[in-house]
């Protein structure tokens, strides 16, 4: 998984993921292409927790916590369904699932700016 924000202080992130279970209830772990654990995400209906070497943090909103963990929020619930190969929408997202049979999802960000891009590879 790669996430670039645009702006003035452009920002990337690259990770190793894991998700599990559903836009609802499930789980998200980040790690480095060796095995270290960057964050874990847990989440269902009403609250959600970030674990990293920060420290641990709550909210009620799965969404504010990614984007404290990526540095921008990504569209789980659409994520979900991108991943089954469902061109979901998600506001301000416009996905490409044209490559999803070679294991490559994008999805771009252009409202609200800065705009954003989401870049997955899939092992299969």
């Amino acid at each position: 998984m790669a996430l670039s924000v645009d702006g003035d202080a452009k920002q990337s992130f690259a990770a190793v993921f894991a998700l599990q279970g559903s836009s609802k209830q499930g789980s998200l772990t980040l790690s480095t292409p060796l095995g270290t654990v960057l964050a874990e995400l847990q989440w269902m209906p009403g609250h959600a927790v970030l674990r990293s070497p920060r420290g641990e943090r709550t909210a009620s909103s799965l969404d504010a916590l990614l984007e404290e963990a990526l540095g921008s929020a990504i569209p789980v619930q659409a994520l979900f369904a991108w991943l089954q190969g469902e061109l979901a929408a998600a506001a301000g997202w416009q996905a490409d699932l044209s490559r999803l049979s070679d294991g490559q999802l994008t999805a771009v960000r252009s409202n609200p700016l800065p705009r954003a891009t989401l870049r997955i590879a899939l092992e299969r």
